[in-house]
């Protein structure tokens, strides 16, 4: 990746398109290098743990590179394309440098240390040089002979000899240090371990070196042997996954499928579940449906079962307002929302989504039509934005869509309470003390234990329940 540093070139970088993201993935590029774009253009697609989402460039100019391919997974923050606001000056690497920034002439340094001085080109390397100054001879040092290291400990044993007048130099042992104490015994013992005496730290009187010195000095040379496979081994390879691939399809876990993952993880092992059912008849709300359809009120508008199941959710939430709350473990306090974003569950190709419908208790039965019909088209196209699936309080998932009775549905993160509506079907049924064929379906609903007993949660499911086979009561319950 090439590094601009001219001020005609400007890097864009991944933004934070949704609360809290860390990254995002390109999924298609709209522009190429050498293409003119204006401010407010969108140059490509990506998507993030929520959603896919437009990226728009905040300025004008000739697009210099694009620093990531499609398909690369990009951390909030990096700059992923570059471009020329100027018009389309040269690269930053075809420009000359600075004339602040080139080395000075050989004429104006100041003559080399002497070799003696020179500092080695380890470690850190080099003093920087300032122009006209050259590297202060001060700073530098002698790199010292190599040698035997010489512990203190033993500095100052010999220091101790000395003045005690034990022991006498000699050609073995190390340039200014004396013969380490030690009885014979002690010597060949220390020969037949395989232990230096000047490595030995004495603990006898007058400074000798006992037995148990040279015990103590094997068992700790063998500890770091013996510790240091374990911590130096480097790890093993990953073996290379085999399989078959004309039997086998492998899909990468990321965007929209890793957060759902990560969330509902985090609900199941955070969140105590319980779960109610309630089977219902509802013949009369698929009655209602369908005269709503013929009502000028709702024409082009989109009415089916959910949406009489929603305002049956949101007339028990009126009354039961508790349900509609969120635990905070940080103050260790319940949080009763007095606004209900209704969140509504939908399958995409990228995963399951949530969306939900800013302050869906507001809305009229034409006004929360409309909204439904908006967020499940915007849903399939995959054009949901991040914010659409922020600050929910309660959910609905229609599972019955796909011929299923019931289930038992997670919670969404910081929610309380979500409502699984089963399929609607034909059954026997004892209506008015016979057995008829009824429309009927099964609703579950999941609570966070924690916040909402099973008293509260009873209540809204009967509630809903209640609103469904006698649907006149959203009136006199609204």
């Amino acid at each position: 990746m090439t590094t601009m540093t001219e001020a005609s070139v400007r890097e864009f970088k991944m933004p934070d398109v949704g609360e809290g993201l860390t990254e995002a993935e390109i999924l298609k590029w709209y522009v190429q290098p050498g293409d003119t774009v204006t401010d407010g253009q969108v140059v490509c697609e990506v998507e993030t743990a929520k959603a896919a989402v437009e990226l728009p460039i905040p300025y004008d100019g000739v697009v210099r590179e694009l620093h990531f391919p499609e398909g690369t997974t990009v951390d909030v923050g990096t700059a992923i394309i570059a471009v020329d606001v100027s018009g389309g000056a040269a690269p930053a690497a075809e420009q000359p440098a600075p004339a602040a920034e080139q080395p000075a002439p050989a004429a104006e340094q100041p003559p080399a240390p002497r070799p003696t001085d020179e500092p080695k080109a380890e470690g850190s390397g080099r003093q920087p040089v300032l122009v006209g100054y050259g590297v202060a001879t001060s700073s530098t040092r002698r790199r010292p002979r190599k040698g035997p290291e010489v512990p203190v400990q033993q500095a100052s044993t010999a220091i101790q000899t000395e003045l005690n007048g034990h022991g006498a130099a000699t050609p073995a042992a190390p340039a200014g240090l004396e013969r380490p104490l030690a009885k014979p015994p002690v010597r060949k013992l220390a020969k037949d371990l395989g232990v230096d005496l000047t490595t030995v730290v004495p603990t006898g009187p007058d400074g000798i070196i006992t037995r148990e010195d040279v015990h103590a000095a094997v068992a700790q040379a063998q500890a770091p042997r013996q510790e240091a496979p374990v911590a130096a081994a480097p790890a093993p390879a990953p073996a290379a996954v085999s399989y078959d691939s004309a039997r086998e399809t492998r899909i990468p876990v990321k965007g929209v499928r890793k957060a759902t993952a990560a969330a509902m993880v985090g609900s199941a092992f955070t969140a105590p579940h319980v779960t109610e059912f309630v089977t219902v008849d509802v013949t009369r709300t698929m009655k209602l449906v369908e005269e709503l359809k013929q009502d000028k009120e709702f024409a082009g508008l989109r009415v089916n079962p959910l949406l009489l199941i929603a305002k049956a959710l949101l007339v028990a939430i009126k009354r039961n307002p508790d349900i509609n709350a969120s635990w905070d473990e940080a103050a260790q306090e319940i949080v009763v929302k007095h606004y209900v974003n209704l969140g509504i569950a939908a399958a995409t190709p990228r995963g399951l989504i949530v969306p939900n419908i800013k302050d869906a208790h507001a809305k009229t039965m034409p006004q929360l039509a409309e909204s439904l019909g908006e967020l499940v088209s915007t849903a399939r196209d995959g054009k949901t934005s991040p914010a659409a699936m922020q600050g929910g309080t309660v959910t609905i998932t229609n599972v019955g869509v796909f011929g299923v009775d019931t289930g038992t549905p997670l919670l969404n993160p910081g929610e309380s309470a979500i409502l699984a509506v089963g399929a609607i079907k034909l059954q026997p049924w004892v209506h008015k003390g016979k057995v008829k064929p009824r429309q009927v379906t099964t609703l579950a609903l999941s609570f966070d234990h924690r916040l909402v007993d099973g008293e509260l949660g009873s209540k809204v499911l009967a509630d809903v329940a209640a609103i469904l086979e006698q649907p006149k009561r959203l009136i006199t319950w609204a």
